[in-house]
């Protein structure tokens, strides 16, 4: 089952809606150098996640300077998962496990030397859009074949971002046939604020997508 995050939670309504959606994960950012009106403080993501329900994973996005800075916001935050847009080596990342986090880096599509690097040291990787900073969020979407070619590289989960939306999740399931997808602007009604139709309708698209290209492949020819 293709498992859906959406990011840049920052209100607790918004979370609810999220999770009353059937999402699996929902994301908070926190310090990163780039203007966006999803990011939040530290302590306003630690508050909303200590408010997600037993089965909806937390999920920090951070673009920290360094491993320590990650490491503290780990500790500060409390998150399920820590989800780092950074050029951290395989065997920094590996260190943040003992925080007792599961770590997620970002990888561009193309750079399968660099997806294969990491792999090993970490719980799966995810694959977005890079704006110029590096940072990702940039509402556009990338070369799904490039990201397929990924997904059948490595052995960990990838999970796709990038320009996704309720009106074209499903094709990008089908195309890419990822572990999960993860999605931001794309289901907002205006900056940091989430449209709950739309995320309910996107929660929908990608796990029938997903049914839907299992059922097809289970059918003999």
């Amino acid at each position: 089952m293709v498992r859906v995050k959406v990011c840049g939670v920052t209100r607790s309504t918004d979370l609810d809606a999220v999770a009353a959606a059937g999402a699996d994960a929902v994301g908070a950012i926190c310090d990163v150098p780039v203007d966006t009106p999803r990011e939040i403080s530290p302590e306003r993501a630690r508050e909303l996640f200590a408010g997600a329900p037993p089965f909806l994973s937390t999920v920090l996005v951070t673009m920290p300077e360094s491993v320590e800075h990650a490491r503290e916001l780990a500790r500060e935050v409390r998150p399920d998962v820590l989800q780092l847009h950074a050029d951290f080596s395989a065997d920094e990342l590996e260190t943040l496990a003992t925080e007792g986090v599961r770590v997620v880096p970002v990888v561009d599509a193309t750079d399968i030397a660099r997806a294969r690097a990491v792999a090993p040291a970490v719980d799966g990787l995810l694959v977005d859009t890079p704006s110029e900073s590096g940072a990702g969020g940039t509402g556009q979407t990338h070369d799904w074949d490039a990201s397929r070619a990924l997904v059948e590289a490595v052995d960990v989960p990838v999970i796709l971002a990038g320009g996704l939306t309720p009106d074209n999740v499903a094709d990008a399931v089908r195309t890419v046939a990822p572990d999960g997808v993860d999605v931001a602007s794309g289901v907002e009604a205006s900056g940091g604020v989430k449209d709950h139709d739309a995320v309910r309708r996107f929660v929908t698209e990608a796990k029938t997508a997903f049914r839907d290209h299992e059922n097809h492949e289970e059918v003999p020819a």
